[in-house]
């Protein structure tokens, strides 16, 4: 197992093959590399982030003069970044290299993988972007929000269409997750093939009705893999994903004894997840009302796009909600995670307008923490409780599903792809060692197994003999602060810490320039440290000594 160490060509212009879909443009490139030397005709795979955490997904192809992006996401601060909103990739190297970027290939529309795009885009020159429809969707509400989708050039594919961009020739697989445009790629190479399998499950029943593509993937197992890389975020959990469409029954339950209103909280994304909200309000005649300002626009793009199907007249608007009775009401909301500005949260303190918690409500909590935000949760959940409100959530009821596979699909895909190398991606760094565990027991060797880093590069030559290159590339985190990207370095952070920690206590002097001497009694201000209110004895205290220090200093 190759663990984390420290570390010409005329640009093609990119091409979709989309009309007829499945049209192929082959890449015009030739290498005679015959043994392992540093050379632009290796190919070079470097994660810049996605593989030392869940989240801040991105990774790097290189081939001769020619690179192309997979993914640009973020990642949520845990509690060690007080005041940080996001995480990013640090891309001072592909700023200095952007005029060999080809394109931006995005295999799904969830923010570890786009969320990163308006901050990181305009520093690479604006690159084009390739994604699905509903991924395509989404990035340009995303993008208006930043009034940025005028320079953006988005693309859309279809699941036959092959992409050439560069050296680099995609194909894409269907593959299931909790947002229904997902897809994984088979990327073609000068040295080989490289399947690329982030944020996916095998779900046999899913609730669009369209299962993986294994007859695809097959295929491109059966023409020879070089490399797989592939999602490790359930790595370390036994046994199969569980589908979708079982998480049905418990949601048609949930709707069948609630007596009063039902307060649904779910990923603004999760666009299967939503479906069966609307497919069992519908069964069960309840009028759906959709509170959280990302909810409504992403539901409104999935019924725009075809990706979500609901009955006529099934939504009203919270001010109609007086007008039915509770036990026909359910009121689909965003803030399953905790954060403190969602829909969810300003319910459970109530802060919102026209949502207001009352005995008889039943409030379903459709997900998992991300690690970080148990607190965050607890604290919502406790909220609703002492609103008088029933609450349902992960560990009380099976309410939840993940998107991602488990050991069992994760030994399914390695054995329809068999790939002669292996890179576990998306996941932290115990996840990426058990995936790498699964990929042993099926045969493939230690010496083929690459568990990265953060800005590491695998390097492949001609001849397909694989190592981790020798330098890596240089960056870190870029803190998101309000509007500031990059401006929170790890001092401010470690400040931040300590304030938190400590509290604040300063010291305002106003002194004559002239004389040298003190124009007024010294000011005090404390936050954190001392209540000001019960101790005005110790400020006094302090006032003086300091008076006297000043006075006393030469």
């Amino acid at each position: 197992m190759i663990r984390n160490r420290p570390a010409g060509r005329t640009p093609q212009k990119p091409t979709v093959a989309g009309v007829p879909h499945g049209q192929t443009v082959q890449p015009q490139v030739s290498i005679n590399t015959s043994k392992f030397t540093a050379s632009r005709q290796n190919l070079r795979i470097i994660p810049m982030g996605g593989v030392e955490e869940v989240g801040e997904n991105m990774t790097v192809f290189e081939y001769g003069d020619d690179l192309v992006i997979i993914d640009m996401g973020f990642a949520f601060p845990d509690e060690s970044m007080p005041g940080i909103d996001y995480i990013i990739p640090d891309t001072k190297w592909l700023e200095e290299n952007k005029r060999r970027i080809r394109g931006v290939v995005i295999t799904h529309g969830h923010l570890d993988h786009t969320g990163g795009i308006p901050y990181i885009l305009p520093k690479l020159g604006d690159p084009p972007i390739y994604t699905m429809p509903l991924t395509a969707g989404f990035i340009k509400k995303r993008l208006e929000e930043f009034n940025m989708v005028h320079r953006a050039k988005i693309n859309t594919l279809h699941i036959d269409d092959v992409l050439t961009l560069g050296a680099f020739q995609f194909r894409f697989f269907r593959v299931n997750h909790s947002f229904p445009d997902g897809v994984g790629l088979a990327i073609k190479t000068p040295v080989g093939t490289v399947v690329y399998a982030t944020d996916w499950k095998f779900d046999y029943t899913p609730v669009d009705g369209k299962p993986a593509e294994f007859d695809k993937i097959a295929r491109i197992g059966g023409d020879g893999v070089l490399l797989l890389m592939s999602d490790s975020t359930n790595a370390a959990v036994p046994g199969y994903a569980i589908s979708e469409r079982e998480l049905s029954d418990t949601i048609d339950r949930v709707f069948q004894e609630a007596a009063g209103r039902i307060i649904f909280a779910t990923f603004a994304t999760n666009i299967s997840r939503i479906q069966q909200v609307f497919n069992s309000a519908a069964k069960f005649n309840r009028k759906v009302v959709v509170v959280g300002r990302s909810m409504v626009q992403n539901i409104e793009i999935a019924l725009s796009l075809g990706y979500l199907k609901i009955q006529p007249k099934i939504v009203i608007k919270t001010e109609q909600m007086k007008k039915f009775p509770d036990k026909d009401v359910v009121v689909l909301v965003t803030g399953s995670q905790g954060e403190e500005a969602a829909a969810l949260a300003r319910i459970a303190r109530s802060e919102h307008k026209t949502v207001k918690i009352k005995k008889g409500d039943t409030a379903v909590v459709s997900s998992t923490p991300i690690p970080g935000n148990e607190a965050s949760v607890a604290s919502v959940l406790s909220n609703l409780t002492r609103e008088g409100a029933k609450v349902l959530y992960y560990k009380n009821l099976d309410i939840h599903t993940s998107g991602h596979a488990k050991q069992e699909d994760l030994k399914l895909l390695m054995s329809l792809i068999k790939p002669k190398y292996f890179m576990p991606i998306h996941g932290e760094h115990y996840m990426l060692v058990a995936h790498a565990e699964l990929a042993k027991q099926l045969g493939i060797p230690d010496s083929n197994i690459f568990i990265m880093d953060n800005g590491q590069a695998v390097e492949i030559n001609s001849a397909q003999q694989g190592k981790l290159a020798e330098a890596k590339i240089p960056g870190g985190y870029v803190f998101i602060d309000g509007l500031g990207i990059g401006d929170v370095g790890e001092v401010v952070i470690r400040d931040r810490q300590v304030m938190a920690k400590d509290g604040m206590f300063v010291i305002i002097l106003t002194v004559d320039r002239k004389t040298g001497k003190l124009i007024s009694q010294p000011e005090i201000l404390s936050r954190g440290f001392i209540y000001m209110k019960g101790s005005d004895e110790l400020i006094r205290e302090v006032k003086h000594e300091v008076r006297k220090l000043f006075e006393n200093k030469g």
